[in-house]
C-alpha cells in the first residue's frame, strides 16, 4: 500500500503512529507530499479530489482518505484494539483531538496563505478560543480516558498537542493545563511518538 503523507501534519502523524502501534509500518510505502489551499503543490488530487492528506492507496480497493477512516481500517486489520468500545467516549476523545488540529491549522493557514493586510486577527483568536475550550475539557473531564489502555483518542490528542508545540508554541498551552501537559509529556515518550516527531 502507498500512504501519501507529510510528517508535519498532525493527521498524517496520527496515521503513522497507528501504523507503528499496530505493527503495520512495513506494510506501506510513504510518499511525502506538500501543499496548501491556495497552492495544491504535490498533494494527491488524483486519488483524493479534496487534495487533502493522509491518503492510503490500497492494493485491492479505492483509496481511503481522512485520518479517521484510515485509522479505523488499519485498526480493524490489526484486530480492533485501539477502538475497543462502541459507547462513543473514545470516538469523542478523538474528535476533540482532531478539532484542536482543525482550529490550529486554520490559524496557521491564515498566516501562510493570506497577505498580511488581509489577515483577520479576531477570526484567528476565535479559532484559538476553540482550542482553549477543548484543552479545558481535556484537563477537567477526560484525563481518566487519556490514562486508560492505549486507544485512538489518546493518539489523536497527543498528535494535536504536539502540533500546538510545533506551530503555535508561543501560545503556551501547558502553563494553564498542567495535568494535560504532564500526560502529554509521558505519552510523547512512546517509541511510536518519538519515531514520528517532525524534523522541521
Amino acid at each position: 500500500m502507498e500512504l501519501y503523507t507529510n510528517p508535519a501534519s498532525p493527521y498524517c502523524r496520527k496515521v503513522d503512529v497507528v501504523l507503528r502501534e499496530t505493527g503495520q509500518r512495513d506494510a506501506v510505502t510513504a510518499i511525502v507530499v506538500a501543499g496548501h489551499p491556495t497552492d495544491p503543490g504535490t498533494l494527491p488530487t488524483g486519488v483524493n479530489p479534496m487534495g487533502k492528506i493522509p491518503v492510503l492507496v490500497r492494493d485491492d480497493g479505492p483509496a481511503l482518505f481522512d485520518s479517521r477512516v484510515i485509522c479505523r481500517f488499519l485498526d480493524a486489520q490489526a484486530g480492533g484494539r485501539l477502538l475497543p468500545e462502541a459507547g462513543g467516549d473514545i470516538q469523542t476523545l478523538e474528535s476533540i483531538g482532531d478539532g484542536i488540529c482543525d482550529a490550529a491549522i486554520l490559524m496557521v493557514y491564515e498566516g501562510r496563505s493570506r497577505p498580511e493586510e488581509a489577515r483577520h486577527a479576531p477570526w484567528v483568536e476565535g479559532q484559538w478560543r476553540k482550542v482553549t475550550r477543548a484543552l479545558d475539557a481535556l484537563e477537567e473531564r477526560w484525563l481518566s480516558l487519556l490514562q486508560a489502555p492505549l486507544n485512538i483518542g489518546q493518539i489523536a490528542v497527543a498528535c494535536a498537542l504536539s502540533y500546538l508545540d510545533l506551530r503555535l508554541g508561543d501560545r503556551d498551552w501547558r502553563g494553564t493545563h498542567p495535568h494535560l501537559a504532564a500526560w502529554h509529556a509521558g505519552f510523547a515518550e512512546r517509541p511510536a511518538m518519538q519515531e514520528t516527531t517532525p524534523q522541521v
